[in-house]
């Protein structure tokens, strides 16, 4: 047992650091499924999944009930757990203050609900088993168990000294400042998501379950769960603030999980910074671009479109106004209004942490009193400081000077009988922070950086009281409501009628709580009847209705696209295409290459035969020798249709005297074993370009990075080195103004992937194509096989014609025709390759079954 035990040990910690590194194997099939362990004991045990590999979702996991359910993964279950006074075994109740226990007020009534996250305790191995059967049965929970050295690294390490400090953007300038990266840790987060992962499998019909997967614990989970099924209806929510790709970039694993992201379907963020934050993130790192079709944001990702939500989560009334009524019963508030009898009140209610803004809050109220005396020994800020979350970055420096502060205030500008400010260092129960709201003038809000926030919105509700007026309390007689709030909380946008405040500037901080508290009071009503409307409308019944509706939106199509997984480690994402838009097949096209008689192949070279990154441009020696064997069969007739001049074809291609050319999209004509060019293109004069250049010129001067290339018949601004967002800004600009400029001239305005081009109206690589079907025609050799491969959107003109040749009789309705894209993407082509050495592979498997020619007269034929 012990050796078995050792080995297990050992191949999972190797597994683990191939996971954190990104090459875990892909999970595979198996036509017995296995029931994962519901007790996880072994420290860092997590192979069970590396067996088995993707699969889509028919797969045969059992489900207890019929239809939809929901499953919501967080890192804590909504339930609070305490051990029996006898000690033996545990008692768990619901945990009235979790949000998502709230999620299933907005879900349909027939939905069930299930859970799966961690507990707040440490569960003995030997009762874990017992405890999950028990969660399963009553609470619907699935826990899951981490080993406390796993949960030390994953949360109080990687979430909360690395991923919760840069999302509050606070890099690790030096040691004593933040957390250096310690990929131990790293390993340690993708080691605890992939126990969360088997945990969601334990229970999951994929067929029917949609998985919300909550916050930035869990942010790889996405890639295990899609390895695994590839069609789930799956979405993520990030509660807390997403950084500007400035800091995010800083990540080391950041590419790891924003491609462990977008193997959702559905991505929502508070607030459209945060989104906006996220969707540059994806352009500058890994070149994807949104769109906004009818008021959705879109990311195009291998054929799948991932959904980006703006939806600032809201409170649960019910839970609220429940409270208020406890707090009615126990004349909590009667107690506080004795204490703070004549004095105007203003709140903070924040967590012990460095991004609250504490400090700066009291330094505020110090200036507001400095400013305006007649606040002095009238107005006092009742500071509630709930304990840390974690175990987070200089807390006890902070709250030494929070202490300091208050003591040195309350000195200066404080006599007998009253203190400006009353610093409350522990937590209160949730009727006892609902009392204080309800004796404050104005709740202040001075964080640096939060995700939400949600103090405001329990605030406001608790001024407006118990709808219908059922008790006749000091709660229910306050109808309004101040709130002076940070511009960098993710509430902030929702709450029109605050006085926004950027902490970080004392001064103005101090005047906009004296502007609060010296408000009209029909102003303050106002305001405040503003805020309740929006509040109650926007609940957080509100946010889980509209979240699985986006959801539905989203994965509309999952069953309706051909879909399977590629790629290793977190690379891996899942390809969705049409069902008639197919993998090129060799054996196929090998077998229909070897029966045809008169062959046309028609060939682009960068980003088909040159990968686009290349810095070397001029064809490798394989690709020549590998043209030259095709072009040796006299039954093909081979042509490299390319942007580029007509120079540079000639100079790289020289060796292939058999190979036709097209340059500059067709503009110029090259037929085999010949040495003229000829002008395919009508227009021959090309005045227009002293209009087009300078325009280009005045972009190239702002845009760095960017420059002018200039053909015979065509100019080409291209910002590949450009800033991306700036690059694309910058081109659909210029496309508009050149459209403007040559409105009158017989030239057309394109832009392609990074380009923007200008050339003779026309030209394009469907006239090559259209040329070369019709001279192999008239030579009475019409092509019964046509090969054409492109990448870029000047090849689909290609495509597009080849779709259309049978029936404008071009070609014959028995020619084997071959149109593929390089790349899973959009595309007239019906075929595609993955990249240039899967065409490179392909063309090597046509040479091969290529006839050797008998003799060079009978290759002149």
């Amino acid at each position: 047992y012990n050796k078995k035990f050792v080995e297990m040990l050992s191949r999972s910690y190797t597994n683990l650091l191939d996971l954190a590194s990104g090459n875990f194997p892909v999970m595979g099939t198996e036509k017995e499924k296995k029931r994962f362990p519901r007790v996880m004991t072994v420290p860092g045990n997590i192979v069970e999944l590396d067996d088995e590999q993707a699969s889509s979702v028919t797969s045969e996991n059992p489900s207890s009930v019929a239809g939809d359910r929901m499953i919501i993964v967080s890192n804590l279950l909504p339930l609070k757990a305490k051990r029996r006074p006898d000690n033996k075994g545990w008692s768990f109740s619901w945990n009235e203050d979790s949000l998502l226990l709230r999620v299933k007020d907005g879900l349909p009534e027939e939905m069930e609900v299930l859970y799966v996250g961690s507990l707040t305790v440490d569960v003995d191995p030997i009762e874990q088993e017992d405890v999950a059967n028990y969660l399963l049965d009553k609470f619907k929970c699935v826990p899951a168990f981490l080993p406390p050295s796993l949960l030390s690294k994953y949360y109080h390490g990687f979430c909360k000294k690395h991923l919760w400090p840069l999302f509050h953007y606070m890099l690790p300038f030096s040691p004593d400042h933040g957390c250096r990266f310690d990929r131990s840790m790293w390993e340690a987060y993708v080691s605890a998501n992939k126990i969360f992962s088997q945990k969601v499998i334990e229970v999951l019909n994929p067929e029917d379950d949609f998985v919300w997967i909550h916050d930035y614990h869990l942010m790889v989970l996405p890639t295990f769960l899609r390895r695994r099924f590839v069609r789930l209806r799956m979405g993520f929510f990030l509660h807390s603030p997403f950084p500007s790709s400035e800091i995010y970039r800083s990540l080391p694993v950041r590419e790891e999980i924003l491609k462990a992201l977008l193997n959702s379907d559905l991505i929502g963020f508070h607030t459209f910074d945060y989104a906006r934050h996220f969707l540059s993130c994806c352009s500058r790192m890994l070149g994807l671009e949104y769109q906004s079709k009818r008021g959705y944001i879109g990311l195009e990702y291998y054929g799948r479109t991932v959904g980006i939500k703006i939806m600032p989560v809201g409170i649960h009334m019910g839970h609220i106004e429940g409270v208020i009524k406890q707090v009615d019963k126990e004349l909590i508030v009667e107690e506080l209004k004795r204490q703070f009898e004549g004095k105007t009140v203003l709140l903070g209610v924040d967590d012990m942490d460095i991004f609250k803004g504490i400090n700066l809050k009291l330094l505020a109220m110090e200036e507001m009193l400095k400013q305006h005396p007649k606040w002095q020994g009238k107005a006092v800020l009742v500071q509630i400081a709930n304990p840390a979350r974690g175990k987070g970055i200089d807390l006890e420096d902070v709250q030494a000077e929070i202490e300091e502060t208050c003591k040195r205030v309350n000195k200066e500008l404080g006599c007998p009988g009253y203190d400006p400010i009353v610093f409350i260092n522990h937590s209160l129960s949730t009727s006892e922070r609902m009392a204080y709201y309800s004796i404050a003038e104005c709740v202040v809000v001075t964080a640096v950086r939060d995700g939400m926030n949600l103090t405001p919105y329990e605030y406001i509700v608790c001024r407006q009281g118990l709808s219908g007026g059922q008790s006749d309390s000091v709660v229910n007689a306050a109808k309004k409501s101040m709130l002076v709030v940070s511009e960098f909380i993710g509430c902030s946008p929702s709450l029109s009628g605050a006085i926004r405040i950027n902490p970080w500037n004392v001064e103005a901080t101090a005047e906009a709580l004296n502007e609060a508290i010296s408000m009209a009071e029909s102003e303050k009503e106002l305001r405040h009847e503003k805020h309740y409307r929006y509040v109650s409308t926007h609940d957080v019944a509100y946010w889980s209705r509209s979240f699985l509706q986006d959801m539905e939106r989203c994965c509309a199509d999952h069953f309706r696209k051909r879909c399977w997984g590629i790629g290793l480690g977190f690379g891996f994402r899942v390809v969705a295409l049409d069902p008639n838009f197919r993998k090129l097949s060799t054996d196929d096209i090998v077998a229909a290459y070897s029966r045809s008689k008169s062959r046309a192949i028609l060939l682009d070279y960068d980003g088909t035969l040159m990968p686009q990154n290349s810095i070397i441009r001029t064809p490798s020696a394989q690709v020549i020798s590998l043209l030259n064997n095709l072009c040796a069969d006299p039954k093909n007739i081979v042509f490299m249709v390319s942007g580029r001049g007509r120079d540079s074809l000639s100079n790289w291609f020289h060796p292939c005297k058999k190979l036709g050319l097209a340059a500059e999209h067709g503009y110029f004509l090259r037929w085999p074993n010949h040495e003229e060019w000829e002008t395919i293109g009508q227009c021959t004069e090309f005045g227009w370009m002293k209009m087009a250049e300078p325009v280009m010129k005045s972009y190239t001067e702002a845009t760095d990075g960017s420059g002018i290339e200039r053909k015979e018949s065509a100019l080409v601004w291209h910002y590949h080195d450009a800033d991306p967002g700036f690059g694309f800004s910058q081109a659909k600009e210029m496309l508009e103004h050149l459209e403007s400029v040559l409105a009158n001239e017989p030239v057309a305005v394109k832009s392609g992937q990074f380009i923007v081009e200008v050339k003779p109206q026309g030209v394009s690589k469907g006239m090559v194509a259209e040329k070369i079907f019709t001279s192999m025609t008239e030579d009475g050799k019409q092509a019964d096989f046509v090969l054409c491969i492109g990448d870029d959107r000047s090849d689909e003109d290609m495509f597009e014609l080849i779709g259309t040749a049978v029936s404008r009789q071009i070609l014959s309705h028995r020619t084997e025709i071959f149109a593929s894209t390089v790349g899973q993407k959009p595309s007239k082509a019906k075929y595609y390759l993955d990249d240039t050495s899967e065409v490179v592979q392909m063309l090597e498997s046509l040479a091969d079954a290529t006839d050797s020619p008998a003799s060079t007269d009978d290759e002149a034929d």
